[in-house]
């Protein structure tokens, strides 16, 4: 399964960013060893449900460090038996907008 998700904290820095509660929860992603890919908005992350769920719960905890609340969107894409995706669903993109030229 595919799960992109972005988690925040309640409340921003003096300076109105987020950046470091963010980072906390991405390091907790690269930590965890499964593919991944990070973006302006979302991390996407790809495995099985057990072990996707445990990391966006890990990094949701992380955000909590440095928050007394934290907002969670999740968007996820279970296909059963498929692996490689995070990577294959763009691959097959790319050859779809060849074909229009």
């Amino acid at each position: 399964m595919l799960v992109a998700f972005s988690v925040a904290p309640g409340t921003a820095g003096p300076d109105g960013s987020v950046h470091d509660a963010v980072a906390a929860a991405v390091r907790v992603v690269r930590e965890s060893g499964l593919p991944h890919r990070t973006d302006a908005m979302f991390t996407t992350i790809e495995g099985e449900w057990d072990e996707v769920f445990d990391v966006v719960r890990r990094a949701t905890v992380a955000v909590l460090a440095s928050s007394s609340r934290a907002s969670l969107v999740l968007k996820a894409d279970i296909r059963p038996g498929w692996t490689g995706e995070l990577d294959g669903k763009v691959v097959r993109l790319e050859h779809a907008l060849e074909g229009d030229a």
